[in-house]
């Protein structure tokens, strides 16, 4: 069966990820990663393309970018093949490094712009690996605090204010922000069910809703945030199950 042509983004700005061949690691260590750094700022000189974000994870990468001069796809080809053809003669291996076709998703809005960046910033957060999202070395937050020369940093910025004086504390609250966006991503996720959230707090000692809305605030707080800790319990199923609001429990540490 052909392959569905990829829908071209109005805007050219997509969301790319990158991953390797059934899932298997494509960076043995942080020389690796060094090296796919290397690989994508020498194609982004090539190819002159916009690069807002990126993440290096262990088996897959994302990326948002911003065509000009080159489209998407042979981008995107540039950079596979130039770090695949490197990590094979180090390694000594052959064949495809990566996954067939690589996934992207449309950037059309700055709304969605401003939320993939900061899903790609959590993405170590999200899976489990990092404590906060200024943690992991291997993500593009830090270049908005440093003097770092390869991300567009300023199409980011001036989305939060004109005022460079609090331009960067705006991006960085925002960047911290507790969320569960979805997008693009390659890490499995544990989902629990609401039954066994519920058997969970009946295990607790919680026999009913009704107990935990009617604890003192410490009490409750403390029940939120062992289940808050739990791998595949969200903020969101939380407050469906508890009656409690998203943003009181996304604020319990």
């Amino acid at each position: 069966m052909a392959k569905k042509p990829r829908t071209k983004s109005n805007t050219g700005t997509y969301h790319v990820m990158l991953r390797g061949i059934n899932k298997q690691i494509i960076f043995e260590g942080d020389a690796d990663k060094r090296k796919f750094i290397e690989v994508l700022k020498k194609i982004k000189e090539i190819s002159n393309f916009q690069l807002f974000s990126y993440c290096l994870m262990d088996n897959h990468v994302h990326l948002l970018l911003k065509e000009t001069e080159e489209g998407i796809s042979d981008i995107v080809k540039r950079i596979s093949a130039s770090y695949a053809l490197w990590f094979n003669f180090k390694y000594q291996r052959c064949g495809s490094l990566f996954q067939g076709r690589f996934r992207s998703e449309n950037v059309e809005t700055n709304d969605y712009f401003m939320r993939v960046i900061r899903y790609i910033h959590q993405n170590p957060l999200k899976a489990g690996i990092a404590s906060d999202v200024f943690e992991n070395k291997w993500t593009s937050i830090h270049e908005f605090f440093s003097t770092g020369d390869m991300i567009d940093t300023e199409p980011v910025l001036k989305q939060f204010s004109k005022e460079k004086t609090d331009t960067v504390q705006k991006f960085k609250d925002f960047m911290e922000e507790t969320n569960e966006d979805e997008f693009l991503d390659d890490f499995d996720i544990v989902k629990k069910t609401d039954s066994e959230v519920i058997n969970i707090l009946n295990q607790m000692g919680i026999e009913n809703i009704a107990m935990i809305q009617q604890m003192d605030k410490k009490e409750r707080n403390d029940v939120l945030l062992v289940l808050k800790k739990m791998e595949g319990i969200t903020v969101r199923q939380l407050s469906r199950i508890t009656g409690i609001s998203r943003s009181v429990i996304a604020r319990i540490q």
